[in-house]
């Protein structure tokens, strides 16, 4: 594994991590060690707001997996993203008790005020955070597991596969806001106090949190890297580009894209539960189509099949839609987001990143070139001619 890891990574995705770990220690020390009034102190509400957008970035990682190098356009992925927030808010309102407005040791608040005579049986176990974060990757990925086999094995791709993601989302996000499902209704779950028994508001809580939140990015970035760099990399690509020709020399295409769905689900569900602590509360709203639909163009705009450029058009697009939605700009963000998915494939197919790679790459190369060239002729070594 090692090695494996250390050959999938060349200079810019070293760069990445280096840029992804010190933000996760510097931002944290600078909150937490310098005075309020200091140049470089950042304040907690910001903290956890840039925690959100490197959240944000896992989810797109997940995506540019299954969409960059294998083709699969889902437009359903925020339901694994909301599944992975709602595990993690369980156990946060577990972790409540007797401190909720209605002082029931057992019942969420929002059960008491239902008038719910007992636990839910699938509200057992959340007490601990062990079996939460068991939930947190199991859950989307048992989901992603049953929704890829039948639609693999069906061989539904294109628009189509992207049609029925979107109703799956959809179909989710209408059973969460019934409130006899179990799981807060409209509102959802929120007024949170503490996780592994530290106050969830803590300004050193939420330190801790945006540290691991980037430890998670980088994980993520290793695995997706070790995956896209190997053998089983060269597959998704081959079915990217030609399936029929790929399940035709003897590759079982279905269960390719099954694994690769199912660990981008639980990558995703990773993502929402770090999320949930960071924000505050999750509802119905996280299962949104619009959200998934905007998650896509967060990697559009970075740059399809970098991995790189997914996590920086999410953190990028979600600053401009903080900005521009607290001024009067606010009520036409969605018509600027979706003109800048149209600028964007128009005049950079291939994203940020991917438009600068293919500048400069030749670049880079003609130099090299010219030094390969001027070695040769000073060794007495010149191009062969045709033959007259």
């Amino acid at each position: 594994m090692p090695h494996v890891l250390t050959r999938s990574l060349d200079r810019a995705a070293t760069t990445f991590i280096l840029v992804v770990a010190a933000c996760g220690i510097l931002i944290p020390l600078s909150n937490l060690l310098l005075p309020s009034a200091a140049f470089f102190h950042v304040p907690t509400y910001l903290v956890a707001l840039w925690g959100k957008y490197v959240c944000y970035a896992i989810l797109a990682l997940s995506i540019d997996l299954i969409w960059g190098y294998c083709g699969i356009l889902s437009l359903g992925h925020g339901a694994f993203f909301a599944l992975g927030g709602y595990a993690m808010g369980m156990y946060l309102m577990r972790q409540i008790g007797a401190r909720g407005v209605y002082g029931n040791p057992i019942l969420p608040d929002f059960m008491v005020f239902l008038n719910y005579p007992r636990l839910p049986w699938y509200w057992n176990g959340f007490d601990m955070f062990p079996f939460a974060a068991l939930m947190v990757i199991l859950v989307p990925g048992l989901l992603a597991f049953c929704f890829g086999w039948f639609a693999f094995r069906s061989r539904v791709t294109g628009v189509y596969l992207s049609i029925i993601t979107q109703a799956m989302t959809y179909a989710l996000m209408l059973g969460f806001f019934r409130n006899d499902f179990g799981f807060g209704g409209n509102n959802g779950l929120t007024d949170f106090k503490d996780i592994l028994g530290f106050n969830v508001q803590a300004d050193g809580t939420r330190c801790v949190l945006f540290a691991l939140t980037c430890l998670a990015l980088i994980i993520g970035f290793l695995i997706c890297r070790a995956v896209v760099t190997s053998k089983l990399g060269k597959v998704l690509i081959a079915i990217r580009d030609a399936e029929s020709r790929t399940r035709f020399i003897g590759y079982r295409v279905e269960s390719y894209k099954l694994f690769v769905f199912t660990l981008s689900a639980c990558m995703a569900g990773v993502a929402g539960a770090l999320y949930v602590p960071q924000v505050g509360i999750i509802n119905p709203s996280e299962f949104a189509p619009g959200n998934s639909i905007e998650a896509v163009i967060w990697v559009a705009v970075g740059g399809r099949g970098t991995l790189v450029g997914a996590a920086l058009g999410a953190i990028v697009v979600n600053y401009a839609k903080t900005y521009f939605t607290s001024g009067p700009l606010a009520p036409y963000w969605l018509f600027m987001l979706g003109a800048l998915f149209i600028l964007v494939t128009l005049l950079l197919p291939k994203g940020i990143v991917g438009t600068f790679n293919s500048w400069w790459l030749p670049l880079k190369a003609k130099p090299l070139a010219a030094d390969t060239a001027s070695a040769a002729r000073e060794d007495g070594v010149s191009e062969p001619k045709m033959a007259e």
